[in-house]
């Protein structure tokens, strides 16, 4: 048994022994974030943070991306399977971008940050991820439409005929 376990007479304890994977990943991606404004040249504040320098992040991000986004002289343009390798560039996917803004939200307020000045919730941003999502799906040849909610089975019993 691990000694780090808590039990329940510890309740009150102001931190859960564990994080759950969200959690962990807001972490590690709100510390890679600092990172980024230490590194900035000049080095940035959280407080003098802009949504425009929420794009340079993501942008930079891009070398480290693993999906291929087809340009549109490529003859694969618009196939979401291509039959052989070409020269086009590799960047994030656009719904890893969008998990990441999430999660850096929340982190933003959860350090002190005020809602209505988080760079994270900028215009610019949310029109970046648009523009992300719509030209990958052109690339790809796939949809972004949203999933529609899958409603809940009702039991198969027969229904009575409506009375008139």
């Amino acid at each position: 048994m691990n000694s780090n376990n808590f039990t329940s007479s510890s309740s009150s304890s102001p931190q859960p022994p564990t994080l759950s994977r969200y959690e962990n990943q807001k972490r590690r991606d709100w510390n890679t974030f600092g990172q980024y404004l230490r590194n900035h040249r000049p080095p940035l504040s959280l407080s003098r943070c802009s949504g425009a320098h929420v794009l340079e992040f993501l942008r930079y991000l891009d070398q480290f991306g693993k999906t291929k986004v087809h340009i549109q002289l490529c003859p694969f343009f618009g196939h979401p399977n291509p039959p052989a390798p070409c020269p086009c560039p590799l960047r994030q996917a656009w719904g890893s971008l969008d998990a990441l803004i999430g999660r850096l939200r929340a982190a933003f307020e959860e350090n002190g940050g005020k809602p209505e000045a988080n760079p994270f919730g900028a215009r610019a941003v949310r029109l970046y991820l648009r523009e992300v999502r719509d030209s990958q799906a052109k690339a790809r040849g796939v949809s972004y439409d949203k999933k529609k909610r899958k409603r809940p089975q009702q039991s198969q019993q027969p229904q009575p005929p409506n009375a008139t």
